[in-house]
């Protein structure tokens, strides 16, 4: 689907719940809601907006609708790299199962019923984030030994896998090392997810390149059939999941600016919000200018 189409249909004001859906609901997430359609699952993405594990009062106009234009455009990117959890024809799905609503439909991905494995996979790099804390403090992350003397922000030697344990809804994914990794979801099982996601990292960081961008770090899930097959769900390379900058302002040594939330937790961190429930309402500025980061990011990428 064209940007120009997507960023037309967005709604005015934000979409934070999902009601009147004939199929039962089975999970909410900070984001999506999940509705079981028997055979498959209706995943559908809300505006809502989390920082610091919290999900905030106020959401993003039409950023469920980004987030999932942006996931299935990479999801047909990454195919021959592995295979993702939509079903093959969405708009048939859609029609089939009477999902009519434009707006639902541009929010919503109908995929496979798999198993997610149990824990989080980032690929970063840069030294950024929770990455550059851990650097100050140990020189280390998720056990991987760094160089000395890097910057905040500076490109690593070569992209590393950091994983998290997936924490329950509002608690903090942990980081661990390989083999905390390896005794969570078994040796063989982690190291294709390792080399699947630093796979889909470089292959995301080229691509971003080409569109004026650079991907500094993200995240992916997975999840097995029950052959065992392993495929790519969830979002992917999505502004919730990734940092993005632009590459014509990126410098070294400070906090680069983003097409991603960083700036919504800068604006948290500035009013000195103590970063529990409930959060605090966002200032009409701050949310128009997120919403204008979340789609000059997917502009990049689609054109035009």
């Amino acid at each position: 689907m064209k940007f120009s189409a997507i960023a037309a249909a967005l709604p005015k004001t934000a979409v934070t719940t999902i009601e009147g859906l004939p199929f039962p609901h089975l999970a909410s997430g900070k984001v999506r809601e999940i509705f079981d359609l028997g055979d498959a699952l209706l995943l559908t993405a809300t505006d809502r907006l989390s920082a610091f594990d919290v999900v905030l009062p106020d959401g993003i106009p039409g950023k469920g609708a980004i987030l999932t234009q942006m996931s299935n455009w990479w999801f047909a990117q990454t195919g021959s790299i592995i295979p993702g959890h939509l079903l093959p024809d969405q708009a048939g799905e859609f029609a089939r199962r009477g999902i009519t609503g434009a707006d639902l439909q541009l929010r919503s991905m109908i995929v496979r019923k798999l198993k997610p494995l149990t824990i989080e996979c980032v690929a970063r790099g840069y030294l950024i984030g929770s990455g550059w804390s851990a650097y100050q403090k140990t020189g280390s992350v998720c056990g991987i030994r760094l160089p000395a003397g890097l910057r905040q922000a500076d490109k690593l030697p070569e992209p590393i896998f950091t994983p998290t344990t997936k924490a329950p809804k509002g608690q903090h994914d942990e980081p661990i090392d390989d083999a905390q990794g390896a005794a969570t979801i078994g040796a063989a099982l982690y190291e294709r997810v390792k080399a699947t996601s630093l796979a889909l990292y470089r292959f995301g960081h080229e691509r971003a390149k080409q569109a004026g961008m650079i991907l500094a770090d993200t995240k992916f899930e997975f999840g097995t059939d029950a052959a065992g097959n392993l495929f790519l769900i969830d979002e992917v390379l999505t502004p919730d999941s990734s940092r993005y900058w632009p590459a014509d302002s990126y410098a070294p040594g400070m906090s680069p600016p983003s097409y991603d939330k960083q700036f919504v937790r800068d604006h948290l961190v500035a009013i000195k919000w103590n970063q529990t429930p409930p959060g605090p309402p966002l200032p009409a500025d701050v949310i128009a200018r997120t919403q204008g980061k979340y789609l000059a990011a997917l502009k990049n990428l689609l054109g035009a």
